[in-house]
């Protein structure tokens, strides 16, 4: 704070800044009268030429130059140029003493040697008045670059209701950090058309130039899209290990081996990791209530007859895996003259209480003989005798 105040009276003694003792009153009577005549309201440099300096409290202005223009280069914008005339003499030090942003922001990098400031475009029109600053103080400015602003699909500043929160909830949500890199890099940036970048891809192909001077659209499906992506790409063991807090706690129950399928097969289907959590949730649950539409349509009298010499025929298995329970269900199918949807649509039903899911002998690997066997029987007596 001592610093700031220490330019601020340079600026003073070398008539680049004035104290002003307007009241707050005075300015908005000043203000009001103004916009009575349909004149600009800005600070009318009351107190630039006052000379006393009566014991009353005060604002530090910064003296800006009446006369020409103040013009710099953006790197993303190309070169802007400012009349001096549309510039009030803003306020750099507080009646608390405290700095105002303006003026902090200027002697905070000048002092740490900042030599790019790349920001959002909201702050173009502070940019000039920063410049003036800099030249008051003897310096030259850094380089700024202003970015585009990210807006939401109606083309309005983003906000909650477009889904902008705080990064932390799209971990929460399911998302992973790798795929959120990705997508924020590319709003208002783009290389050829690319859009999937590894981190040194982002590093050896960024450059300012390429960066869009029109506002970003948020949109939360191509996020989407792209956390998907980067879910495919992953090894089954490291989806796993991301999936695991998001499982239901019974999985913690499961062995290695039937997790990495887990992981396997909803990778292609779940689009985050809460979708693998609640997709996968039934592999966990102790019991499954049918959906009463798929029982009604599926859990029939005749699927009892198949259900019941399809359980004898698993239990009889001494190897539980995909093409041993394949078999088993062919068998059924071969001898019956029937097609393979008759059997193993109220098994799925039975197994998952749905009528959709992943591949049906995947599943029963991943629950186990004795888990698959319970979840049948269950279902079996809940069909009447045909």
């Amino acid at each position: 704070m001592e610093l700031y105040r220490e330019r601020a009276e340079r600026l003073i003694s070398e008539s680049k800044a004035y104290r002003c003792y307007c009241t707050p009153e005075e300015l908005e009577a000043r203000r009001q009268a103004a916009r009575e005549k349909n004149e600009n309201t800005r600070y009318d440099g009351h107190c630039r030429d006052r000379r006393d300096q009566p014991d009353l409290p005060f604002v530090v202005r910064f003296r800006t130059p009446q006369a020409g223009a103040t013009s710099f280069t953006d790197l993303i914008h190309g070169p802007i140029t400012i009349v001096n005339s549309e510039l009030d003499d803003l306020v750099i030090i507080r009646a608390d003493k405290t700095p105002t942003y303006n003026f902090s922001v200027v002697i905070d990098d000048m002092d740490m040697g900042i030599t790019h400031v790349i920001r959002g475009d909201d702050h173009i029109n502070n940019t000039p008045r920063q410049v003036l600053i800099y030249q008051a103080l003897g310096l030259n400015p850094p380089l700024f670059g202003h970015l585009p602003m990210i807006h939401g699909a109606d083309r309005t500043k983003l906000s909650k209701r477009h889904g902008a929160t705080a990064v932390i909830e799209y971990r929460k949500d399911g998302y992973l950090p790798q795929a959120m890199v990705n997508y924020l890099a590319r709003l208002g940036w783009g290389y050829k058309d690319e859009e999937i970048f590894t981190p040194d891809d982002l590093i050896g192909k960024f450059d300012l130039k390429d960066v869009s001077k029109s506002a970003a659209i948020f949109n939360p499906e191509k996020l989407l899209w792209l956390n998907q992506q980067y879910m495919m790409k992953e090894s089954n063991e490291n989806l796993l290990e991301l999936a695991r807090p998001f499982l239901d706690p019974a999985a913690a129950a499961f062995s290695r081996e039937p997790l990495l399928k887990v992981a396997e097969i909803f990778k292609p289907r779940a689009k985050t990791l809460v979708e693998i959590g609640e997709q996968s949730r039934f592999l966990f649950s102790e019991a499954i209530e049918p959906d009463p539409e798929a029982a009604k349509k599926f859990l029939t009298p005749e699927a009892k007859v198949l259900l019941s010499e399809l359980v004898l025929k698993l239990r009889d298995l001494a190897v539980f895996n995909e093409s041993e329970i394949e078999s088993a269900f062919r068998q059924i199918v071969e001898a019956k003259g029937i097609k393979l949807g008759k059997v193993a649509q109220p098994v799925r039903v039975a197994l998952t209480g749905k009528t959709v899911s992943p591949g049906l002998f995947e599943i029963m690997v991943i629950l186990g003989k004795e888990k698959t066997l319970a979840r049948i029987e269950s279902a079996l007596a809940r069909i009447p005798a045909p």
